[in-house]
């Protein structure tokens, strides 16, 4: 399985990339095929005493920045650039999966306009997995998409069941429609609309969900728009590092608390583990016709490493052609088009 890694993407990039995607050759055996400019690869690479044997690189010169317009990723002036040449190496074929921590907006565009859509699919989707208290959790979509349609949402809906079943492995996943209560009433029109297009749809739909709901297990699978879910994340985000800081606080605050903390590092240590995001690399860009997956764009070496391990996860389960299946019999059962 080759996997082909855009060496500039990220804010960290090249150094934390090439890192991760080295120890990721190592640890799980996949081929990686590092995108951009080959002479600064390999300088940072000496510089840093990272062999590179086994790596391969394609030279790509340009550098895609956050600061450039996500609809640029087609144009000419942007061809050379490593987030370009890579998703188009993936068109090609040259590899089985795409991962990047660059512009977001552009990894959506690359997705849907360079790579295309999985037939019958409306909109790709970001879609994190996240911690909750006793396990772990989908938010679909959760950044390209803020305005949508029923129709989309109901896909999403099934993409995200598809994904949570044959990567992370949850049997029939519970799916939840993010809202502002949990009565079938609640929301607006694409809220109530949405949950009367769920109820008829083949996933384990289990109803409206609240924000308060998503870390305690409510639902393994949160539909909702891309404005919507993305405010989910970054809030998500924010508290978990708010309240990792104020534990470390109570701990170091005196010699006794540093006794305490001393008794139960290991379960201390462990619980970092399940609520670092860094765990779980990013999130994979749902709908797209071949695997692409987005990390973090502060990605260091682990979140890089990780994002490769879900990418051959996700390339094993065969998950584009499971949804491609499932939204041809969406399309059959409605009569038309899906």
């Amino acid at each position: 399985m080759k996997i082909i890694v855009d060496a500039f993407g990220g804010d960290n990039a090249p150094l934390e990339i090439i890192k991760g995607a080295v120890d990721a050759k190592n640890e799980y055996g996949v081929d990686i095929l590092l995108v951009g400019a080959e002479e600064t690869i390999r300088k940072v690479a000496a510089d840093n005493q990272i062999s590179l044997d086994g790596i391969a690189i394609h030279h790509a010169p340009g550098v895609f920045t956050n600061n450039d317009s996500p609809s640029a990723i087609r144009t000419k002036a942007m061809a050379d650039t490593s987030l370009a040449t890579g998703f188009r190496l993936l068109k090609e074929g040259e590899g089985d999966a795409f991962v990047s921590a660059g512009n977001s907006g552009a990894i959506g565009a690359g997705s849907m306009f360079i790579v295309k859509r999985i037939k019958g699919v409306k909109r790709v989707a970001f879609a994190p997995v996240i911690p909750t208290v006793s396990g772990k959790a989908m938010v679909i979509d959760s950044g390209i998409n803020t305005d949508v349609r029923p129709a989309v949402l109901q896909q999403f809906a099934i993409m995200g069941s598809v994904y949570m079943n044959k990567v992370i492995g949850i049997k029939d996943p519970r799916v939840g429609l993010a809202n502002v209560g949990t009565e079938e009433h609640k929301g607006d029109e694409l809220r109530q609309e949405t949950y009367k297009l769920l109820q008829n749809t083949p996933v384990n739909f289990v109803g409206n969900i609240e924000g308060r709901d998503v870390p305690l297990d409510g639902a393994d699978v949160v539909v909702c728009d891309g404005f919507t879910g993305n405010m989910i994340i970054k809030t998500y985000e924010g508290v978990a590092l708010a309240l990792l800081g104020k534990i470390k606080g109570i701990f170091t605050k005196n010699l006794k608390n540093k006794i305490a903390a001393a008794l139960v590092l290991g379960d201390m240590k462990a619980f970092k583990k399940e609520m670092d995001l860094d765990e779980f690399g990013g999130t994979a860009v749902l709908g797209c016709s071949k695997p692409v997956f987005k990390a973090h764009g502060n990605a260091n070496a682990k979140t890089i490493k990780n994002a490769i391990r879900v990418c051959k996860d996700y390339v094993s389960a065969d998950i584009i052609a499971t949804v491609t299946d499932a939204m041809s019999k969406i399309s059959e059962a409605e009569g038309g088009e899906a």
